[in-house]
C-alpha cells in the first residue's frame, strides 16, 4: 500500500528492522558530557558503548524529544507526493514529542489541506511501540488501507502491555519514579519494582521484589497472567533489555514453553539510548497484547 508508516527512535527496533518492514523512523537526540547524540538505533554510539558509559562511568545522560519543526520538515516531502502518513509516537505519558507531532499537523494541513495524517499517541514506549509499529506493517502488508490501520489503533493501541522491572533506581529517582530515600533502600537490599505502562500512558510501580531471579519469574508471571487469550496467546511479544541480551534470550524461550500457540518466537531488542538514560542498565521489559491495562 502506498503510505507511510513512521514513528520515532524510541520505539526501540533495530535498524535492520525498520528497513526490512519500510517504518521510518525519526531520532530523538541525548546528551553525555556535554556532547549531543542523535538516538539513531545504535550507529552513532553502540548500545554495548552507551550503557558501558553510564554504568563504569556513572554518568546520567539527558535527553531531548523531536520538535515541531523536525516533525514538518520530515513529513513535507511525502505530502508534496499525495502520499499519507501514519506515525504513531511515544506516551504522552512521559514525553512531549506527541503535543510537538499535534503542532505539526495543523502547520502541515494548512499547507497540504487535502492530506491524510493520521497521528497517534501511543500510550506505549520502547518495544510497546515497537510492537505496535510491527503489526501495522503486518497489517500493511496483508494489503490494509491507512484509514483501516487508523482504527485499528483507536480500539487496540491501549491493548498493548508492558511489564518491566529496572536494576538501576538511581535513573527511576532522577524520573521522579521513585524517591531518593526509596532509590537507596532498594539498591541496598536487592529490592527491583515491577512497573507497567498505565491507560493514560504514564509509568505505574506494580509491586517491588527482592532477588534477580524471582524478577524475571514475576516477569514472566505477570504476562502469562494478562495476556490476551491467556495460554492460547498466539499474537507476539517484543523483549528488550539494557545490556541483559542472555536474561532477555532466556524469557523468549520460557514465554514459547508458557504459550504454545505463538506463531513465532519473541523478538529481541536492545532498549535504545533515549530511554535507556531514564531506565539505566539491566532493564529487563515484555510487551505483548493484552486483555487491557488493568492492574
Amino acid at each position: 500500500m502506498d503510505y507511510i508508516l513512521s514513528t520515532s527512535s524510541t520505539s526501540d527496533l533495530d535498524l535492520e528492522t525498520m528497513q526490512k518492514r519500510n517504518i521510518e523512523y525519526i531520532p530523538f537526540t541525548y546528551i553525555i558530557d556535554g556532547k549531543e547524540y542523535p538516538d539513531d538505533l545504535g550507529q552513532t554510539m553502540s548500545h554495548k558503548e552507551f550503557y558501558r558509559r553510564i554504568r563504569e562511568d556513572k554518568i546520567l545522560p539527558t535527553t531531548s524529544q523531536i520538535n515541531t519543526q523536525t516533525f514538518v520538515e520530515r513529513f513535507r516531502p511525502h505530502l508534496k507526493e499525495g502520499k499519507p502518513i501514519i506515525h504513531v509516537e511515544l506516551t504522552s505519558g512521559i514525553s512531549g514529542a506527541y503535543q510537538s507531532l499535534m503542532m505539526a499537523k495543523e502547520i502541515l494541513l494548512e499547507e497540504f489541506p487535502e492530506s491524510e495524517l493520521y497521528f497517534h499517541n501511543s500510550y506505549s514506549a520502547s518495544g510497546g511501540l515497537g510492537l505496535i509499529m510491527i503489526l501495522l506493517a503486518d497489517m500493511r502488508d496483508e494489503g490494509k488501507s491507512a484509514k483501516e490501520l487508523d482504527e485499528w489503533l483507536h480500539e487496540n493501541k491501549k491493548n498493548i502491555h508492558h511489564w518491566f522491572a529496572p536494576a538501576d533506581l538511581e535513573h527511576l529517582k532522577r524520573g521522579g519514579r521513585v524517591s531518593g530515600a526509596a532509590a537507596a533502600m532498594g539498591t541496598l537490599l536487592g529490592i527491583t519494582p515491577v512497573l507497567t505502562v498505565d491507560k493514560e500512558g504514564k509509568l505505574a510501580v506494580v509491586e517491588k521484589i527482592r532477588g534477580k531471579k524471582k524478577v524475571i519469574q514475576r516477569l514472566i508471571d505477570r504476562v502469562e497472567e494478562s495476556a490476551a487469550h491467556g495460554k492460547d496467546y498466539d499474537s507476539k511479544i517484543i523483549i528488550v533489555h539494557s545490556d541483559r541480551k542472555e536474561d532477555a534470550e532466556f524469557i523468549a524461550d520460557r514465554l514459547m514453553e508458557v504459550f504454545p500457540k505463538m506463531k513465532e518466537r519473541p523478538m529481541v531488542y536492545n532498549i535504545g539510548a533515549v530511554i535507556g538514560s531514564h531506565v539505566g542498565s539491566g532493564t529487563l521489559a515484555i510487551c505483548f497484547m493484552s486483555k487491557g491495562r488493568e492492574i
